[in-house]
């Protein structure tokens, strides 16, 4: 066993995935990952959509590295601290509306309490509405909020005051807009108090199995919400940055939100998080009732906005619509060839292919293992996810290139191959 593997077994706590994938990662470059042995992948994870300017960037390193040699910590909430504040300007800018003050943590999950906490303060109630396929992180007030049950199995009990909506999975619901509209307000009028701060969701559903809602959902939610005094949050912890083709995934359903909250691309692989939101809502906390202590870290801070200035500069939004569409054309069309792939759907380069069983549409994570197992072998890095597990996910850097895009689509064909001519239990 690799010396590396070794000393996870015997130091890390590891018990709480299945398997690590069975690789030593040593150095990364753009869209490209390399092994400790010299093996090159094409990787279609991204750190679990995480670099979206692909790996090490030069501008975003450069950054960083300027960064350090100046300043690592100062505790940005105690002293003013020049990178928190251009960045914050910067995402003024380019979020949508009127969306204006951020904070800055350290992980999606941090981010999503902290919007979840000054929801409630702003509007003086307590409870919370999600959907029932989210996920919003491994926290336990993050947990509260998810509706994935496999997410959340053990562990509780979990906060009280959360009630959970019909999620808009269009392969297995072929539910109307309306409809959903209808659901959330009979959630409201029977399944809470009425005590409502907050609807929190995420634009395009990651961990759920990359759902993407119908493009009016979100507007007919909203018209909902607004009638009782609900805010809105977009979790775009997964789909900012220009994954989906835009900067922010809520901008495909021309809605603004009330909070929105960032973390995974915002700063190519430093650890960084936000929620950006109005100075109504900014104001409602007072002192003591938040603070992170390496929030907004001059070196995370001073990265991000590189990073934000290489998506604007590569024009990396345009890259990941024209090369996801693309992808999802292509893809489709292996569809068509073969009855194991139940769904091919996403938004940019955000991109599930559902995997089935049967004409009845039964999932089939065996099959979705097989393929990430099976490209694996032939250099190339997919994530599996989804409410059943059966979604195979990729979400590459959006610097891959037309040559890297048509290799891996060489790799998912053999691989899809292989899994229907691979007897397993589905």
């Amino acid at each position: 066993m690799n010396e590396t593997m070794q000393k996870y077994e015997s130091y890390i706590i590891t018990s709480f995935v299945k398997a690590i994938q069975p690789i030593v990662i040593e150095k990364a470059s753009g869209a490209t990952v390399t092994d400790v042995e010299g093996r090159k992948y094409i990787d279609c994870f991204a750190g679990i959509s995480v670099v979206n300017a692909g790996h090490c960037h030069p501008a975003v390193v450069a950054a960083a590295r300027e960064q350090m040699e100046k300043l690592i910590h100062c505790g940005s909430y105690i002293y003013y601290s020049q990178p928190i504040a251009d960045l914050a300007e910067k995402l003024a800018q380019i979020t949508p509306g009127n969306l204006k003050k951020s904070f800055f943590a350290n992980s999606g999950a941090e981010a999503i309490e902290g919007a979840l906490k000054l929801a409630k303060l702003y509007t003086g109630k307590h409870e919370i509405i999600a959907l029932r396929g989210s996920f919003h992180g491994r926290t336990l007030g993050t947990l509260s909020v998810t509706g994935n049950s496999g997410r959340k199995r053990r562990g509780g009990p979990y906060s009280p005051g959360v009630a959970f909506a019909p999620t808009p999975y269009r392969f297995r619901s072929r539910a109307a807009t309306s409809d959903y509209a209808q659901d959330m307000e009979d959630i409201i009028r029977l399944s809470t108090s009425g005590d409502v701060a907050a609807f929190i969701a995420e634009p395009v559903l990651g961990e759920g199995g990359i759902i993407v809602p119908p493009l009016d959902y979100f507007v007919e939610i909203k018209k909902v919400l607004d009638r009782h005094n609900i805010l809105f949050i977009a979790d775009e912890v997964q789909s900012g940055f220009g994954r989906t083709g835009k900067m922010f995934a809520i901008e495909h359903y021309g809605v603004e939100p009330d909070i929105l909250v960032t973390a995974k691309g915002i700063a190519d692989g430093f650890p960084v998080a936000a929620f950006t939101t109005r100075d109504e809502i900014a104001s409602s906390f007072q002192p003591g009732d938040h603070l992170s202590t390496f929030g907004g870290n001059p070196v995370c801070c001073a990265a991000a906005l590189a990073n934000i200035e290489v998506l604007e500069r590569e024009n990396l939004c345009e890259n990941a619509r024209l090369h996801g569409k693309y992808m999802m054309d292509e893809l489709k069309m292996l569809q068509t060839n073969f009855p194991i792939i139940g769904d091919v759907r996403g938004l940019g380069l955000m991109i599930g292919i559902e995997m089935i069983g049967g004409p009845d549409f039964k999932p089939a994570p065996n099959h979705a293992e097989v393929i990430r197992t099976s490209c694996l072998k032939r250099g190339v890095l997919v994530g599996v996810g989804g409410i059943y597990g059966n979604v195979v996910r990729i979400q590459p850097p959006l610097v891959i290139s037309k040559q890297q895009i048509d290799s891996v689509l060489a790799v998912i064909t053999e691989a899809v191959e292989v899994a229907e001519n691979t007897q397993v239990a589905v």
